[in-house]
């Protein structure tokens, strides 16, 4: 049960991240145990043709008439011991606008001193993350255990986010974030669960701090882990994209969305398992309304 859980982590929380914070998607109720983890390879595809600004939705992307993001990452977790995990996870990122042809051509001379281009990759940032187990009580034939976790974020690469609507694609915020959560997780004997987090993320270079949460249900069984999943973000602060006077550093927007998810574990032997997820934006505030697909590889230890 605990390794599924933990296998499936590689692909919850690696979809876009500029510039929503999704550190909370790398965190499950399970623990891999002493001496033990998991790697995954996954990859996920997303694209959103509409946006949340404030205060409604709105047809078409600025400058773009859809945008298309692909990313591959890498995540491993080890049980430093029975109470204590490190996750750490390392994205590669491709974000793509599609626009007229006649658009492209402009916006390339009027931002060729910036560097300005309809695809923009690279690795964005590295998180570590440690994750505790503070208490564990039996309820009858069910396990609650309490968890606490604390993470640091930051660029892996010179990727750049910069002033002008051409970085509407920008692969990440380049902002540094720290970040910490807690966690209710409560399991049943026949493998059903359910999972409850709420923390609190500290971001440098403008970004507005944000609250951050997400709730679980799901099953963990021999076989089989399924799951669904609810996040939301809160921003404190930033400015909005429709607001006058906004000069175009999206960073610095406030980001708020509430995003739902599904997804599954499936072994296939010798420790090797297959992984898929998709999720969805259902509400929010500067993003992108986008779906996202993902599917993984990964081998448990």
């Amino acid at each position: 049960m605990q390794k599924h859980a933990t296998l499936l982590l590689g692909i919850l929380g690696l979809a876009f991240e500029a510039p929503a914070a999704r550190a909370q998607g790398l965190v499950s109720g399970f623990m891999a145990g002493r001496h033990h983890g998991s790697v995954v390879v996954s990859g996920t595809t997303e694209s959103y043709t509409s946006a949340y600004l404030a205060p409604e939705k709105i047809q078409g992307v600025p400058i773009f008439q859809e945008v298309r993001v692909n990313s591959v990452n890498l995540y491993g977790t080890y049980g430093l011991t029975d109470k204590v995990d490190f996750v750490l996870s390392v994205p590669y990122i491709q974000s793509k606008g599609k626009a007229p042809g006649t658009v492209i051509n402009d916006l390339d001379a009027l931002y060729s001193t910036q560097g300005y281009t309809n695809v923009r990759q690279g690795f964005q940032d590295i998180t570590a993350l440690f994750k505790f187990k503070a208490y564990s009580r039996e309820l009858g034939s069910s396990i609650l255990d309490l968890l606490g976790t604390v993470s640091f974020s930051t660029p892996l690469s010179n990727y750049q986010s910069n002033t002008g609507y051409g970085y509407i694609i920008a692969i990440g915020n380049r902002a540094t974030k720290y970040t910490a959560t807690g966690l209710a997780h409560l399991k049943t004997a026949s493998g059903v669960f359910a999972t409850a987090q709420v923390g609190y993320s500290l971001r440098t270079e403008l970004v507005p701090h944000a609250l951050i949460g997400e709730a679980k249900i799901g099953y963990a069984g021999p076989k089989t882990y399924l799951e669904g999943s609810a996040s939301f973000q809160e921003s404190h602060g930033g400015t909005d994209i429709s607001e006058a006077g906004f000069n175009g550093f999206f960073p610095s927007t406030r980001v708020n969305f509430l995003r739902l998810g599904v997804s599954g574990y499936r072994p296939i032997a010798n420790g090797f398992g297959l992984t898929l997820g998709a999720s969805t934006y259902v509400a929010g505030r500067n993003l992108g309304k986008s779906t996202g697909f993902s599917a993984g590889v990964t081998y448990n230890f």
